[in-house]
């Protein structure tokens, strides 16, 4: 199941990355600024933002396989699509419905992983779904820039689309909801899974009013905001930020891109480690709050230094070690919201994702529109920094022990 849920966001983050790294290719053949370019990354993060509460809430309702094959299929349709776009409007246009397909890819992902694995595995397990992110924006430009010197910047979508409907079938054939539908699984082995997972079947309807009055929650929302609009600046403007602020040949981008997702598969799988490791030393909430505040003050140290600094050497380090810290920070959130989640964990990680998504929307904008006005990336590293440091704080109110849904019977 690891291995299947792995493979899905690889082929998430193989997508998703694609654009930034043919970026420079893609404004050159469309005559387009920084700002439009900024624009275009933005409709696809505008488009993940809005539909990943319904996404969340459907996969909770209808089962998650229905959910993948209808995410994944969608996805590759408008991924394949973004290589016959013919301007800034069509490129617009397919990246939102990209966006509006992709949504839910996460927070369904987060649901399997509360639906099969015990409590005390549970950010080890959530851990994959990240070391496939990393995994994927690590192998995207092994693949996307060879394919887009030899064939043009247009192929890479194509070729990538297709790699989607490959899983869809895998998916079609072997992967069921839960234990009890799955071939091949004793009646043994389905016990175990079921009576130490976090996932409880309480079929009771979700209080909203007292689940958005939670301190907790929001913070925990507010922190994932500021953890996306850094986390953005790698996904999509990174490779622009190397060829045109650090004056990087596209092989050297290329390079350095593999290597800054490499040390952040590292940064996953410690993440995961770390927090069942000090769930059971100390408690889940030390846990959560240690790793997630740390984590948190260490990647906008990095963002500074590497504003401040004109080594290229030194910069990239930097950089290279903030993801590795945000990295680490995304499966502490993640596993806060299985934690939380109760019955409903995809509807929590679709909401917290919505408002991550939210920070990359402003990201993407906010980057673009800085280095049109400046024509530098220095203000936009000090404005991620000083974001990411008002993060730091709001997890002193994070709360793992409290639930999301304070629950009432259902009428």
């Amino acid at each position: 199941m690891l291995i299947f849920l792995f493979a899905l966001i690889v082929i998430t983050y193989l997508d998703r990355i694609c654009i930034s790294l043919v970026g420079v290719r893609i404004k050159a053949a469309f005559n387009l600024t920084n700002e439009q370019f900024g624009w275009v990354l933005a409709a696809f993060a505008l488009a993940y933002a809005i539909f990943e509460i319904p996404s969340g809430m459907l996969g909770d309702r209808i089962g998650q396989r229905k959910s993948f094959i209808r995410i994944v299929l969608w996805w590759s349709l408008f991924t394949a699509l973004t290589g016959a776009t013919t301007g800034l409007i069509t490129l617009m246009c397919t990246r939102f419905l990209f966006g509006m397909g992709e949504s839910g890819a996460f927070p369904n992902g987060n649901a399997v992983v509360s639906r099969w694995f015990p409590a005390k595995e549970t950010s080890r397990a959530a851990s994959a779904l990240h070391i496939g992110v990393n995994t994927g924006a690590a192998i995207a430009p092994l693949i996307i820039v060879p394919l887009a010197a030899n064939f043009g910047w247009r192929t890479p979508f194509f070729v990538i689309g297709f790699i989607g409907v490959l899983w869809v079938l895998v998916c079609i054939y072997w992967f069921r909801d839960e234990p009890s539908q799955m071939s091949g699984i004793s009646p043994e082995e389905q016990a175990v899974i079921e009576s130490s997972r976090r996932f409880k079947r309480i079929h009771q309807k979700i209080s909203w009013n007292q689940s958005l009055n939670n301190p907790s929650l929001w913070s925990l929302l507010t922190a994932y905001f500021t953890v996306q609009f850094g986390f953005y600046f790698f996904l999509a403007w990174m490779p622009v930020y190397l060829q045109e602020s650090r004056h990087f040949t596209e092989p050297d981008m290329k390079n350095v891109t593999s290597l800054l997702y490499v040390f952040g598969i590292f940064g996953a799988v410690l993440s995961g480690l770390m927090n069942d490791r000090l769930a059971k030393m100390k408690s889940v909430l030390f846990s959560r709050r240690f790793i997630g505040g740390l984590s948190h003050t260490l990647s906008a140290a990095c963002f500074l230094v590497a504003r401040l600094t004109s080594i290229n050497q030194l910069a990239i380090s930097c950089l290279i070690a903030a993801n590795f810290f945000i990295i680490i920070n995304t499966v502490t959130c993640f596993t806060v919201c299985i934690d939380i989640g109760g019955d409903q964990p995809g509807t929590v990680a679709g909401i917290m994702n919505f408002c991550g998504q939210a920070g990359a929307f402003l990201l993407a904008i906010t980057v673009g529109k800085v280095v049109q006005a400046t024509h530098s990336f220095d203000n936009a590293l000090l404005i991620i920094s000083a974001v990411q440091f008002s993060g730091c704080l709001l997890w002193l109110v994070v709360d793992p022990r409290k639930q999301f849904c304070r629950i009432k019977s259902a009428h």
